[in-house]
């Protein structure tokens, strides 16, 4: 919001006294340039914060476009800010800009942060560097640099080569994981998977009879929709629709609903099912072999449900047509045999297991994943950049499989 302050003084005092006994025997130019330097890096961060706090307003919404928020700076003082919407609307940048004009205020002295690199090429929309170029911004401050082929470093360039100030690598990490599937698919064509399940302590998502209401409480499963909301499509397999009947949305946590995906070989599925319900907001798409079950087919056509016969319905050809779609991001959300043919594929980079300090027992009830053909301890999958945390009186683990 334009008008939004930040006070340094605070600050700079806090960085003055711990410089004060390090600095003893510097003269006063040199912690001055100290004291600035951490100052300068200290708004940088903070502003940068603000660009991801942005971005996120529309998560799950961007696709196949990143997730992007820029913030005007002047005098310490926001005097515009913005984020991109969905794919088709002006990026960040823009909107930031046409705020900060409205205010009247000379653009010469303002500083735009943004969490990933301007783009310097045109496709929905012209590019964002000489839109800031034109508005006679003075400094940009970039989060990432972007992956995309089309920009790369040619928009950070494009500004300097301008004239104007430009520094890189603000909160980068950060930025970067922000868009991490936006980031794989311009690499690899194919969205980025996450396989997500919940199970009991003794490793088991459901009971020798096939119940599985509910293995986690009502916080993990909270957040389990705000997962959804961040993702363009949720893959589950027919089992899953036969056995638990899911309805595969945000529960009213957002207005979003990503596209909901049952892949079913045999076709063997209900005529009634939750995610048979179509309405503006929740969508679905069967992927399924030809010749299987026409009947059904039709009904399901006849309610508004996407029907996509394909030769080859293997985790591979899925994540690839999803691709096409322009997903980013695909939550599986599934039983143990798809799982574990998803996991073999290497169509899943990111792991969330859920786990609930329950016993259930039985050798003959159902784990999260089925037989992914290891006989060796040493051949196991491993999770890289693991983390660990208690929601409420369950348990959530996440990681990315190496």
């Amino acid at each position: 919001m334009a008008g939004n302050t930040y006070d340094t003084t605070a600050f700079i005092m806090k960085i003055a006294a711990c410089l004060q006994p390090s600095t003893q025997f510097l003269d006063n130019s040199q912690m001055l340039d100290n004291i600035d330097k951490q100052v300068s890096d200290h708004l940088h961060d903070h502003w940068m914060q603000r660009c991801i706090d942005l971005a996120l307003k529309a998560r799950g919404q961007t696709a196949p476009n990143p997730m992007v928020g820029s913030v005007i700076v002047k005098n310490g003082q926001v005097i515009g800010e913005g984020f991109h919407p969905k794919a088709g609307e002006p990026h960040g940048e823009i909107f930031a800009i046409r705020a900060a004009q409205q205010t009247g205020e000379d653009l010469r002295d303002a500083t735009l942060y943004v969490n990933l690199e301007p783009c310097n090429h045109h496709g929905r929309t012209p590019p964002c560097s000489e839109a800031i170029i034109q508005a006679g911004i003075g400094e940009v401050v970039i989060g990432a640099i972007d992956a995309d082929p089309r920009v790369s470093g040619s928009g950070r360039d494009r500004l300097r080569d301008a004239g104007l100030k430009v520094t890189t690598g603000i909160l980068e990490q950060q930025c970067l994981e922000l868009n991490e599937a936006f980031f794989y698919r311009v690499k690899t064509n194919l969205p980025f998977g996450i396989f997500k399940y919940a199970m009991t302590l003794d490793g088991k998502i459901a009971t020798t009879s096939g119940h599985s209401y509910w293995i986690t409480g009502t916080e993990a499963r909270r957040v389990v929709h705000d997962l959804r909301i961040g993702c363009d499509a949720i893959v589950t397999g027919g089992n899953t629709v036969r056995l638990d009947n899911p309805h595969l949305n945000t529960h009213g946590l957002s207005s979003h609903s990503p596209l909901r995906v049952v892949v079913s070989e045999s076709c063997d599925l209900p005529d009634e099912a939750n995610l048979w319900q179509i309405t503006d907001t929740e969508r679905t798409l069967l992927i399924t072999l030809p010749d299987r079950n026409p009947q059904l087919k039709q009904k399901l056509r006849d309610r508004k449900v996407e029907v996509l016969e394909l030769a080859d319905i293997s985790p591979e050809f899925v994540m690839q047509e999803l691709g096409k779609r322009g997903c980013n991001t695909v939550l599986w959300e599934c039983g143990g045999r798809l799982g574990a043919a998803v996991i073999k594929a290497k169509m899943v980079q990111k792991i969330y297991a859920f786990i609930a300090p329950k016993l259930i027992g039985g050798f003959t009830a159902p784990s999260p994943i089925d037989d992914l053909g290891l006989t060796l301890m040493t051949d196991a999958f491993s999770l890289v950049r693991s983390q660990f945390q208690q929601i409420g009186t369950d348990f959530l683990i996440t990681g990315y499989l190496q």
